[in-house]
């Protein structure tokens, strides 16, 4: 018994109480729609105070009474909504009941059995104001089918179509194709495929089988992936295939190993067409809409879920999410409707009055969900579908390897060629059109003779010249006008050398521009030629001269204490050997020496510490046991202090020659003495704000380095162009973030050599040569890239441009170690200037003793000659005689100094 769905949602208090009703064989609706509830409750940015209940249900497949009986038990409970995921039968009947109550309906239209899906036709609402809306866009397989014979140039075809597939569904795309005179035939598959087989050669002649096999040579299969599979391989078996056959499937739901078991069993040419969610693509943004995080279920490809999820259940979690998104708005505008209880048995039962006002704040909104954008602000209709159309290239492996080879939208159309070109090995005679943009050293001007076209030079021009040199093609070769490499704009379209390629007014785009997913989407690329990774480019950092460096080991603090130590300690060793003089003269000694020479005075006490401290010794014979504890406590202290300022000394000038502490990343984000930012709306800007914003990105550098990028939307620290970026690099302290090659090059053909780079060397992606999506170019391309880098000649034309050996040596400021470099002049000046002037100092003292003996010996000596006469006068008689004399270094004190001796 089959079984359909649908499903609302309704207000109480701000509770949002959600009704569901599913098919029993399609049970993953019900799970992706408690999966969606889950999701907005723990989401404070959709709803707040907020919260969602919600209810199953079942009804019979195209039951339509038992649907509008239960969607009328909803009503009484009071809805503010009504979420059906159903067949036409059911939709059109509760389409009926929701325009009469004035319920707002999204309904999410299900296919039956695989079948490709067909237009329900709704009925007409009474006074002309529709409340159904189409969660799920419409029909539009038969443009892609009207497309895609038109690129194929299809004469004669047949279409075969199953039994669950609607053939009214068909009438517009067979009046298109009888208008442009074509010869279209039909024919139905029963169930029992293998009967249809049998019945052909039972009925047909051999004239007859002949002309229906030539038909079969052509062919478009309306079926299910399984019956497809199943009728390709009798047509095989039954030897009705032939190689030239070329097989078209048309299927908006198909998985990836369905299309390779169709592509395996198909004998000629396969090509499938399928709905396709671009969004997807991205792994990093795959889990986050805006500020809305989804289910890992239903985002993340490891989980086996994914692989089982339809179509149908996609659009039905956006549409809760559209619903939510709704109610919010409605109470934030504080015009929110009460419900009121509705009775749709009762002929007297009044619509709800508050329906239009709902229906219109629904239509105004959108969201980004698992779909892609879904709005209702076409006639009612989310219009945003995008298909892609698979297929095998010619080859030997015919139908072994199936790739992209174009892509089709409601608004730009068809995007990429279908065209049976085949090249072989090379393309001599072929002259292809080049956009290019200007990029040292991928791309630059030559210098052109007068009158002749301009010439162009760079490491991507002598790629293309050798890959012209080997396949035998000429080329014309002209700027982008806007100078982008390409980017999506917000209505959808491509800027740059990307637009030019999609919109076919180039067939090649050779720059550097590097492969990206939102590229590969819209156009092809060959395989890379050289890798990418983003380098900082930065001023060198210039080398501080000071002179007293060597006072930099201690801190001003320890040197003050030094300088204090050293007459405290000479104060104390002075005061010792005092009290010690003083001791010794107390018994009267006929021979006494004085205990320390030396210290008997204050000068002499501390000259012999500072000796001491710079280990050069002292000038006398220390006996006191207190002395030799003090000189003992500071011949320790000063070799501790010694041993500690030369390894000081050692670590400092080290780390003195070590260059700009910014090598990665995270250096970068942790100062705040250097500025950094990249060109606005690049690649690069792009890669910054993914990494800074990703919410799953564990390591807090690139959200650091997103906030100093972004600052004011880019103008406070990022550039307009790369050009600008280097300048503002090598003028002051400013970090310019851009391709490693770019910024590599401009670093070794400075002028001055005042710039270096750093950065990651890991690459994940590389720069190719872009082309119209299925171009027949793409593979050969790739073969012979392949081959140059074997045998080596891409790197030496990387040689050419980014020599190992040149004017800038960019090597010299990216290694930290020092080398055992010498100490250079500058780190011992301050020694020097000490000696200098200390020499100076001697010089002045010397000067002033001088003029002090001069000024002062003439008074003192006739006063001291008549002391000494009297003297020696009066003690001539005694044994023992003493003798008073001028010390000789009564230059510099007035004492006298008494010396004892025995006459014998």
């Amino acid at each position: 018994m089959q079984l359909c769905q649908y499903y609302s949602l309704h207000v109480n208090n701000v509770m949002f109480s959600t009704g569901a009703i599913f098919e029993e064989n399609a049970l993953r609706d019900d799970e992706v729609f408690q999966l969606a509830i889950s999701d907005l409750s723990l989401n404070d940015d959709i709803l707040q105070s907020e919260k969602i209940t919600h209810s199953i249900k079942f009804v019979e497949a195209n039951n339509p009474f038992q649907a509008v009986q239960e969607a009328c038990e909803l009503m009484t409970q009071g809805i503010l909504a009504l979420v059906t995921s159903t067949g036409c039968a059911s939709a059109s009947a509760l389409q009926s009941l929701t325009d009469a109550m004035h319920i707002p309906h999204l309904y999410v239209q299900r296919s039956g059995d695989g079948s490709p899906r067909t237009a329900c036709h709704l009925n007409p609402s009474p006074d002309g104001q529709r409340y159904t809306l189409a969660a799920r866009p419409p029909v539009r397989l038969n443009e892609v089918m009207l497309t895609l014979v038109g690129e194929l140039r299809w004469q004669k075809f047949i279409v075969f179509y199953d039994n669950d597939y609607d053939i009214r569904g068909l009438q517009g795309f067979l009046d298109q194709t009888s208008r442009q005179g074509l010869d279209v035939s039909l024919q139905r598959v029963d169930r029992n495929i293998s009967k249809v087989f049998s019945n052909l050669f039972n009925t047909m002649r051999t004239e007859e089988l002949n002309r229906y096999r030539d038909t079969l040579r052509r062919a478009i299969l309306l079926l299910s992936p399984k019956g497809a599979q199943v009728f390709i391989q009798q047509a095989v078996e039954t030897n009705l295939a032939s190689k030239d056959s070329h097989w078209v499937f048309v299927n908006e739901e198909i998985s990836d190993t369905e299309i390779m078991e169709l592509a395996h069993s198909a004998l000629g040419r396969m090509t499938v067409i399928r709905q396709i969610f671009p969004l997807w693509r991205d792994s990093s943004a795959r889990c986050m809409r805006n500020n809305h995080r989804i289910s890992s279920l239903l985002c993340d490809p490891l989980e086996g879920f994914v692989q089982l999820l339809e179509v149908s259940n996609l659009y039905l979690y956006d549409s809760v999410l559209m619903l939510a998104n709704a109610f919010h708005r409605k109470l934030v505008d504080r015009k929110w409707h009460s419900m009121a209880s509705l009775n749709c048995i009762k002929k007297s039962t009044k619509p709800w009055n508050g329906g239009w006002s709902m229906l219109e704040n629904i239509q105004m909104g959108d969201i980004t969900g698992l779909t892609g954008t879904m709005d209702f602000k076409a006639n009612g209709s989310n219009s945003h579908v995008q298909f892609e159309i698979l297929g095998s290239s010619f080859s030997e492996t015919f139908g072994k390897d199936v790739k992209r080879l174009a892509t089709w939208d409601s608004v730009h159309g068809l995007n990429g060629s279908l065209k049976e070109s085949r090249i072989e090995n090379g393309m001599q005679g072929v002259t292809v059109k080049i956009v290019t943009l200007l990029e040292d050293p991928f791309v630059m001007v030559a210098e052109n003779i007068l009158g002749q076209p301009k010439r162009y030079k760079g490491f991507s021009i002598d790629v293309l010249d050798a890959l012209a040199k080997i396949l035998g093609f000429k080329y014309e070769i002209y700027q982008v006008a806007d100078s982008k490499y390409g980017s999506q704009l917000p209505n959808g379209s491509w800027n740059g050398m990307i637009g030019e390629l999609i919109n076919k007014r180039a067939d090649l785009a050779v720059s550097a521009i590097t492969i990206t997913p939102e590229r590969e989407s819209v156009v092809d690329f060959s395989k890379r030629y050289m890798d990418y990774s983003v380098g900082i480019l930065l001023r060198k950092p210039e080398e501080k001269i000071n002179i007293f460096s060597l006072f930099a080991p201690f801190d001003l603090a320890v040197w003050g204490c030094i300088a204090a130590a050293i007459p405290v300690v000479g104060v104390l060793i002075f005061l010792l050997s005092r009290m010690q003089s003083l001791r010794a003269q107390n018994p009267p000694v006929t021979h006494q020496q004085p205990a320390s020479q030396g210290s008997s005075s204050l000068y002499s006490a501390i000259w012999m510490v500072y000796g001491a401290f710079v280990q050069q010794g002292g000038d006398s014979v220390v006996s006191s046991v207190a002395l030799r504890i003090v000189m003992g406590s500071w011949w320790l202290f000063t070799l501790i202090v010694c041993s500690s300022y030369t390894a000081n000394l050692a670590a400092y000038l080290t780390v003195s020659r070590m260059d700009n502490t910014v090598r990665t990343f995270q250096d970068l984000s942790r100062q705040m003495d250097v500025t950094y930012g990249t060109v606005r709306d690049s690649a690069v800007y792009d890669y910054f704000k993914n990494k800074g914003t990703n919410p799953l990105e564990q390591d807090s550098t690139y959200a650091e380095l997103w906030r100093t990028i972004s600052k004011n939307n880019g103008h406070d620290y990022s550039v307009s162009s790369p050009s600008e970026g280097i300048r503002k690099a090598k003028k002051g302290p400013y970090a310019f973030l851009w391709d490693m090659a770019v910024v590599e090059y401009a670093a070794l053909t400075d002028d001055d050599c005042t710039v270096t780079v750093t950065g990651n060397s890991m690459s994940s992606k590389g720069y190719g040569i872009a082309m119209q999506h299925g171009s027949p170019y793409r593979d050969l391309f790739s073969q012979k890239i392949l081959e140059l880098q074997e045998k080596g000649d891409l790197d030496i034309l990387k040689q050419k441009w980014w020599p190992r050996t040149g004017r800038c040596d960019l090597n010299s400021h990216s290694n930290a170690t020092p080398d055992g470099r010498s100490l250079k002049l500058h780190s011992f000046a301050g020694v020097f200037c000490i000696l200098a002037a200390g020499l100076v100092l001697a010089c002045l003292v010397a000067g002033l003793e001088m003029w002090w003996n001069s000024n002062h010996c003439g008074q003192e000596q006739p006063k001291e000659v008549t002391e000494h006469r009297a003297r020696r006068t009066g003690q001539q008689g005694e044994d023992t005689a003493t003798l008073y004399f001028k010390d000789p270094a009564a230059d510099h004190s007035p004492d006298l100094v008494e010396l004892q001796y025995t006459q014998l």
